[in-house]
């Protein structure tokens, strides 16, 4: 243990400590911008120098560890001056122009320079122009950068993608894609880890609230909605409002004020994944496809980017199975457009999702008999959700609970935790279980795939009637590519993958409410198992809307109709 004075206070802490984890244990608050523990520890922004007894230059608290007797002042005379300077000349290559910033009173950098009570700038304000495509899911807004690598260390260590890295030199020092490459050609998975990392609104996603809008002004479009299952563990948090304060079903009402003429919960599309999904993976088990590699799971859209720019090769061990997003579109523009009697051009499908790559995965097209067009027209990310209800000023404190909507209105346990690392896995393994059987296992014989326990990612195996199968977990990117490289080394063998591209799952998503220096994915995710374990059905297969689906246009899994519509072929 080494003991120091910090601000005329004794603290005891464990060798390795950082002066700034040590300042924290004492309720003193050191600011910061760069920081993030483990991950960016270079300290590049100098917001948190510290003063140190006997010694003239000030020091950074990230990455300096005590040392027994030290005498630190976190906010002497010194310290304040510094600071101030630091943040001035930050902000004067800064464009504040926080009115319209998407990270507006949700900024650090604005808060510090609040919070420092800087009300004028001596410095001239000097930008580093960079041209950028606002047409592409991910939104980058060079004068805006403060230079702290967050959005470049988490691309390279966490997701290991190495999409981020420093451009110019001198005064002209910025961020940029690495290797002078435009970003559509830079291997993007478009996970968005680099948003909600970003301090600042320099990176952010490209908003669509105006295309829904556009269709709600349209009296001939019918716009039907889906909320993703990660969504309802996190859209009131920016808001005010607990988890327990804010069912999805408030949602449900703020829709309907909007003028959304039709309201379902995602979890429906989910257990129709899981359905073909899960008879897709017993069939390939059975024909003894998997006896060298696995099936891969293919609702991540982040996941399938990435493999089809690491792993051409291993394309062919995706599932077939849209996602739940792509699976919903394309039961509304023909099912339930055909039970509407409209023509599926009215349809206009909107989906609130936890994620950036969505906004990518809508453009696939969806060819069924006369209609041909996509099968989702509009993806907006739980923060734009957030945004647009403050828009039209709806307070979800004063929202009654609505209800989804007929005949989908049904979605079970298992498409809820979708949005939860090893989520997909554990819904699929049910009904799997099921499919083989014809009897369900208890519902949660599967958790030990919850979580992640093993060097990144979570292995487990189960037995199906007489069928030991091997199963493997994992989120992230840059442990995806570990796992990867272990299974065509043959180090180990699984018959089926979960993949995830965001730390956490959904859950973790890149489109989710950011709370700077948080990692929130497991708490979301603990809510949704909690949903899980008081729901009423919790097999994908019982879900009674499922069901009718089924028996009145898919016949099926795995049926004609059901490859024409909720199967694709992945292509690099």
């Amino acid at each position: 243990m080494v003991t120091l004075t910090i601000d005329q206070m004794k603290v005891t802490v464990p060798e390795g400590t950082t002066i700034m984890e040590a300042a924290a244990s004492i309720h003193i608050e050191i600011p910061k911008l760069c920081y993030l523990k483990g991950i960016n520890e270079i300290s590049a922004c100098r917001v948190c120098v510290v003063e140190m007894e006997g010694k003239d230059k000030l020091i950074t608290s990230c990455n300096n560890v005590v040392e027994e007797g030290m005498v630190i002042y976190t906010n002497s005379p010194k310290v304040r001056l510094n600071r101030r300077k630091t943040v001035s000349m930050l902000l004067s290559q800064h464009d504040g122009q926080c009115i319209t910033c998407s990270r507006s009173m949700n900024c650090s950098l604005q808060k510090i320079a609040n919070d420092f009570n800087i009300l004028d700038n001596p410095f001239k304000k000097e930008f580093v122009h960079r041209e950028w495509d606002k047409t592409f899911p991910l939104i980058r807004d060079a004068n805006k950068c403060i230079k702290c690598m967050r959005c470049i260390q988490i691309c390279d260590k966490v997701q290991g993608l190495n999409v981020w890295d420093v451009s110019g030199t001198g005064a002209r020092t910025t961020v940029d894609v690495s290797r002078n490459r435009d970003i559509r050609v830079a291997d993007c998975s478009l996970c968005g880890q680099c948003i909600t990392h970003c301090p600042v609104g320099a990176l952010r996603e490209r908003d669509d609230t105006s295309m829904l809008f556009s269709a709600l002004e349209d009296e001939n479009k019918i716009v039907v909605a889906q909320i993703a299952p990660a969504v309802r563990a996190a859209w009131a948090e920016q808001l005010g409002l607990s988890r327990e304060e804010a069912p999805v079903e408030k949602i449900v009402t703020a829709f309907r004020r909007m003028g959304i003429d039709y309201v379902f919960d995602t979890t429906f599309s989910a257990d129709l994944t899981i359905m073909e999904e899960g008879s897709e993976f017993v069939k390939r088990l059975q024909d003894g496809d998997l006896e060298e590699y696995p099936m891969f799971t293919s609702c991540c859209p982040g996941w399938v980017r990435f493999i089809k720019t690491q792993y051409p090769d291993m394309i062919g061990r995706l599932s077939t199975a849209k996602s739940p997003q792509q699976m919903f579109g394309a039961v509304m523009k023909t099912y339930f457009a055909k039970k509407l009697g409209v023509d599926p051009e009215r349809i206009f499908t909107l989906s609130i999702m936890p994620c950036l790559a969505k906004k990518a995965e809508r453009e696939m097209d969806l060819f069924y008999e006369e209609y041909a067009g996509h099968d989702i027209d509009c993806v907006l990310t739980t923060r734009e959700l957030d945004r647009m209800l403050r828009a039209e000023h709806l307070n979800p404190q004063f929202l009654e609970e609505g209800e989804f909507d007929s005949p989908f209105e049904v979605g079970t346990g298992a498409g809820v935790i979708f949005g939860a690392t090893g989520g997909v896995m554990e819904a699929a393994l049910r009904s799997a279980y099921f499919l083989v059987t014809g009897e369900n296992p208890d519902a949660d014989a599967f958790h030990e795939i919850r979580g992640v326990k093993r060097q990144g990612w979570t292995e487990a195996e189960f037995d199906v009637a007489g069928n030991v199968i091997h199963v493997a977990v994992v989120s992230g990117l840059g442990n995806t590519g570990k796992l990867m490289e272990a299974i065509r080394r043959k180090e180990v063998k699984y018959e089926f993958v979960e993949v995830m591209a965001c730390p956490g799952g959904c859950a973790g998503g890149g489109g989710q409410p950011i709370h700077d220096g948080q990692e929130l994915a497991e708490e979301r995710g603990s809510s949704l198992y909690f949903l899980d374990r008081n729901t009423d059905i919790r097999f994908s297969h019982d879900n009674p809307d499922i069901q009718n689906l089924y028996e009145e246009f898919f016949e099926k899994p795995l049926s004609h109709r059901a490859h024409q519509l909720l199967h694709t072929e992945h292509q690099v």
